[in-house]
């Protein structure tokens, strides 16, 4: 058996370093000329980082990146009272694994580590593909052709695959745009470089920062509401570091200061899409982003295509035939997907009260929580064990 896999990102990686661990041969195709460090900070939780480690490449990966003491950390926008603070170092006692903070390129640099690289092919844009009783074929815009068992679309928010499958899934607008900004960590206060994933709540905005590659960054993301017309979904879309501070006059002291060291900031429109039901056709399966684009609130975006990867690869070498390991991954992840989902969605109207009961409401929940206790249902998740009892139950 074969898989080719579009999409040279951290799900599309992911699949292919599980697969090749199973012994099942796996293609990455990817469409740029090179794997360039595109993006920014991301959330590496215990649900992840257990499967991670089973590639081999945590101990790499902790060498670029930051063991969080603080998962969440909440404050209010206004004097920086702390709300809720999310102790991780229960973690490993619990969940078997610490949570990470982590620059998105030396996640996917780690993982390249898992992967053949004679197995990678770059400059492939995938533009067409048909599958038969068999097999499926695919075609790339530098007139390349293959052919494969599986095909796994990991191609992210834009998926060409699905839109030739499913058509176009619609996308609202949330209201909200996305600013990204990276500072380094030697122009910032010490305080910056703490181990916290630190997230500023007020009204209708929040802002988060925390170090990545191994201390020496500070990834700074923010949502504020969205200017009228402003729609480009891109991580390189460009906006002004003056716009960016102005959406925060009169928060506290610390978010100024922090603010006022960025030099460039991307600023994009956030989209918002319903889930979908079904994540396999026939022979080609639906990953990441490609299968279950979600709101980027509850911070799991990489942690559920890496759960995908794992699960993927998980039935398919379990199962009787590829095809029905393609239907077991579709039977355990929906619903797991679907229930992250709902939850990053509905964390956005959480974190954006305005001042008045509600919020007031809301802080005292915050204090009245166990918060690492919150997130047992998201980090103690075993995505292998729920792919095994998924081939076990066709």
């Amino acid at each position: 058996m074969d898989t080719v896999v579009i999409g040279g990102g951290i799900g599309g990686l992911a699949t292919a370093a599980f697969l090749q661990q199973r012994g099942i041969q796996a293609h990455v195709y990817e469409q740029a000329p090179a794997l360039q460090p595109v993006g920014a900070g991301i959330v590496l939780a215990p649900n992840a980082v257990r499967l991670l480690r089973q590639l081999g490449v945590v101990e790499a990966l902790q060498d670029r990146a930051v063991r969080a003491r603080i998962g969440w950390e909440f404050h209010r926008w206004e004097d920086g009272r702390i709300l809720l603070a999310q102790d991780m170092t229960q973690c490993e006692q619990l969940y078997g694994e610490a949570a990470w903070l982590v620059h998105r390129a030396d996640l996917v640099d780690v993982l390249l580590k898992a992967v053949d690289p004679s197995t990678i092919h770059l400059d492939h844009r995938c533009v067409g593909h048909e599958q038969s009783a068999h097999k499926v074929s695919v075609r790339f815009a530098n007139a390349a052709t293959t052919e494969s068992d599986l095909l796994v679309a990991a191609d992210g928010i834009h998926s060409s695959i699905r839109h030739s499958l499913v058509g176009q899934v619609p996308a609202r607008d949330s209201g909200l745009c996305a600013w990204r900004a990276m500072i380094p960590s030697d122009r910032l206060p010490e305080r910056y470089a703490s181990p916290t994933q630190t997230l500023w709540l007020g009204p209708g905005r929040h802002l988060v920062h925390y170090p990545v590659s191994a201390g020496r960054t500070v990834n700074v993301v923010a949502f504020t509401p969205a200017a009228p017309g402003k729609t480009v979904e891109s991580w390189t879309a460009a906006g002004k570091p003056e716009d960016f501070r102005a959406e925060f006059a009169g928060w506290a002291p610390m978010v100024g200061e922090l603010l006022n060291e960025v030099t460039q900031v991307g600023r994009w429109a956030v989209l918002d899409r319903s889930p979908v039901s079904q994540y396999v056709y026939g022979r080609v399966a639906l990953l990441g982003d490609a299968a279950h684009p979600m709101l980027p609130f509850f911070a799991q975006g990489a942690g559920q295509a890496i759960e995908d990867a794992a699960a993927l690869a998980e039935t398919v070498d379990a199962a009787c035939s590829p095809t029905q390991g393609l239907v077991a991954y579709e039977r355990a992840r929906v619903p797991r997907t679907a229930r992250v989902q709902e939850a990053s969605h509905g964390r956005a109207t959480v974190n954006h009260l305005p001042d008045g009961p509600e919020q007031e409401a809301r802080d005292q929940a915050f204090a009245d929580q166990d918060p690492l206790k919150h997130s047992d249902w998201l980090y103690s998740y075993d995505a292998q064990a729920e792919a095994r009892e998924a081939v076990r139950s066709l």
